[in-house]
């Protein structure tokens, strides 16, 4: 009699169940596609457009697939990846510069797998190419930025104290800190105990004096600029990954390499140019003091002349490009926001973004707006584009910096904490803006120092090789053990095939990237997880030549191979855990796949087994056993 409980049955069936519907995602692949978004200024994405992309394709004799509206972006789907190129320069040329259209692979995944969270694994960059850039970090613009913080909040320490000052200001050789320049000894005394007491991380001494002046030198200490470079690199990783996740490439890698410089991987990604847009793009808000309103008298005559007052920059309003004076005192900036959501202002059925800054942020701002209610405050877009030129034939990489004032109005009653920034020309430029502020910004810039695009060709070699290599494997295991073991080597068969759909259905579902590394992973995983099989076929061998009935040798062969299969079990978990928690990259990869397989194999190889094995040979009278 089968000794094997109903539980246990029902257990197999649900995770055989589980793993087939979990792993056909995968058996259908993503197809190329092209997608196009709206810029700035440009009409939104609507049937028109999708007529006239389809009629376009149409006449130039384009094959595609569909045409569809997505949200706000239309996607428009192919049958190869050089069709998929022929599409995308004819709708680059329909709609012109208005437009960001660029290469995506697009899932075809059915609507009823996708409602129970099936979905296929995601392919590395090595499967189905995509775009790889090395960026460097600029780590002594971090400590510009923080130099320029001090001598701003330096100047507001005086002021409150009311200690008299002739001039706070950082010196020109980078690292050398700021100068102080005090009209009198008690006032470079005073002065100095309150900024040491007030910043424990400034180192602050006395400088030269010449008559009236009394300089007084504030140096930023050397464990706070080594904390400074260390927080631009996470600060950098961190902002990409908000900013690429957010922004839906699906699995990027983005990981530190050396001291300075950061690894992006951004598979399927097939087009460079929109990549470093992507990566490159920085969009904040500073908010200053207004100097009169826009179009003034004033300000109307600096655009006309250039003779721009020395404590203001010249900026044009976005809507109306009517000139505003703006202070060059900054309030509060993208920094020192905690989080940004966008809507639409009930008063004005305008777009807006609702901004909460942190406590530094908040306590400037309701100092300055509690000081000058009535006065103008100005909002200053700052957006940052990498564009390539050619300079002596070589690329170059530049950076581009548009400012425009999106709001200047006068300030009604104090605030601090939360408030709202209206002035955006669309609901989804608000989005966007949100979206941007809320993934933080860049600690310090970066540059692309190395670039490579994998292409879609290479990509799809690479998984017909490892699709190749993994049947290989499968079908040479799975021949050995039917012919050595007979009947209970097709069911290790049964169970090795299951395994392997087991272990796919599991990286989809929790989204394990799937690269070359990770493909060799799976075929080592196929080869080990038929070791427990030949384990217990042996156990029951070897009890049959004890003489032990074929029931018992079953029995005692699952229960005594039991403990031999786990230890050797737990010694490979150990060390695919130890790859996937100290390894980077493709070691990484190898690491959860393989952890993955080894934990799949213990349940196939043993319970899946033995209730195969139960159900064929548990109600029988069985005078010896095919094995």
């Amino acid at each position: 009699m089968s000794d094997f409980p109903r539980w246990k049955y029902a257990l197999v069936a649900l995770v055989m169940l589980f793993g087939l519907l979990y792993a056909l995602p995968n058996a259908f692949p993503p197809v190329p596609a092209v997608q196009v978004t709206a810029n700035r200024g440009a009409a939104p994405i609507d049937q028109a457009i999708q007529q006239k992309v389809s009629q376009a394709l149409t006449q130039q004799h384009i094959a595609f697939g569909k045409v569809i509206v997505e949200g706000d972006h239309l996607l428009t789907t192919f049958a190869d990846s050089d069709v998929q190129k022929s599409g995308l320069d004819a709708i680059k040329s329909l709609l012109g510069d208005g437009y960001t259209v660029a290469f995506k692979l697009q899932s075809v995944v059915p609507g009823w797998l996708r409602a129970i969270g099936a979905r296929s694994m995601p392919l590395g960059l090595d499967l189905q190419g995509g775009v790889h850039f090395l960026m460097q970090v600029d780590e002594n613009d971090a400590i510009d930025k923080q130099e320029s913080s001090y001598a701003d909040d330096i100047r507001s320490l005086l002021r409150d104290k009311n200690i008299r000052y002739e001039s706070v200001a950082r010196n020109t050789v980078r690292g050398q800190g700021i100068t102080v320049i005090l009209r009198s000894e008690a006032d470079r005394t005073t002065a100095s105990d309150a900024i040491a007491n007030e910043y424990t991380d400034l180192n602050v001494s006395n400088g030269p004096s010449t008559g009236d002046r009394f300089a007084l030198n504030v140096v930023i200490k050397p464990e706070k600029l080594r904390e400074l470079t260390r927080s631009a690199i996470t600060q950098n990783l961190g902002t990409l990954r908000n900013r690429i996740n957010a922004l839906g490439v699906s699995e990027p890698l983005i990981q530190q390499q050396g001291d300075s410089r950061i690894v992006v991987e951004l598979a399927g990604v097939q087009d460079p140019t929109e990549a470093k847009k992507l990566i490159g793009a920085v969009a904040t808000l500073q908010y200053r003091p207004g100097i009169g309103d826009p179009g003034d008298a004033q300000a109307t005559e600096a655009a006309r002349t250039g003779n721009i007052p020395p404590d203001a920059n010249l900026y044009y309003m976005r809507d109306s490009h009517r000139p505003v004076l703006v202070s060059k005192q900054i309030i509060v900036t993208g920094n020192q926001l905690v989080d940004a959501s966008s809507g639409i202002d009930q008063q004005s059925g305008t777009p807006k973004v609702d901004v909460t800054l942190n406590a530094a942020g908040a306590r400037k701002m309701g100092d300055f707006t509690n000081a000058n209610v009535g006065k103008p405050m100005a909002v200053v877009y700052v957006e940052q584009v990498y564009e390539t030129k050619v300079v002596d034939g070589k690329e170059v990489r530049v950076p581009k910096v548009t400012e425009t004032v999106i709001n200047d109005a006068h300030i009604a009653s104090p605030f601090s904490r939360q408030f709202q920034t209206t002035g955006l020309g669309s609901p989804k430029e608000a989005s966007d803006l949100a979206l941007l502020l809320k993934s933080g910004a860049l600690a310090a810039p970066m540059d692309i120092v190395e670039e490579g695009v994998i292409g879609a060709s290479l990509g799809q070699d690479n998984i017909s090789k490892g699709f190749k290599a993994v049947l290989l494997g499968l079908a040479l295991v799975l021949l050995a053990a039917a012919i050595y073991y007979k009947l209970f080597g097709l069911v290790a068969d049964i169970a090795l095939f299951f395994n392997l759909v087991i272990l796919v259905a599991v990286m989809s579902l929790i989204g394990v990237t799937l690269t070359m590394p990770g493909v060799a992973g799976i075929v080592l995983t196929l080869g080990m997880a038929i070791d427990a099989n030949v384990l217990i076929c042996e156990r029951v061998r070897e009890e049959l030549r004890n003489g032990s009935t074929p029931h018992a040798s079953i029995r005692a062969g699952y229960e005594k191979a039991w403990s031999t299969i786990l230890d050797a079990n737990v010694t490979h978990l150990i060390a695919a855990l130890a790859l996937t928690t100290m390894g980077t990259g493709a070691i990484k990869g190898f690491g959860v796949t393989l952890m993955i397989g080894i934990l799949t194999s213990l349940f196939t190889s043993v319970t899946l087994t033995h209730a195969f094995t139960a159900l064929i040979h548990g109600h029988r009278k069985l005078k010896t056993l095919s094995v």
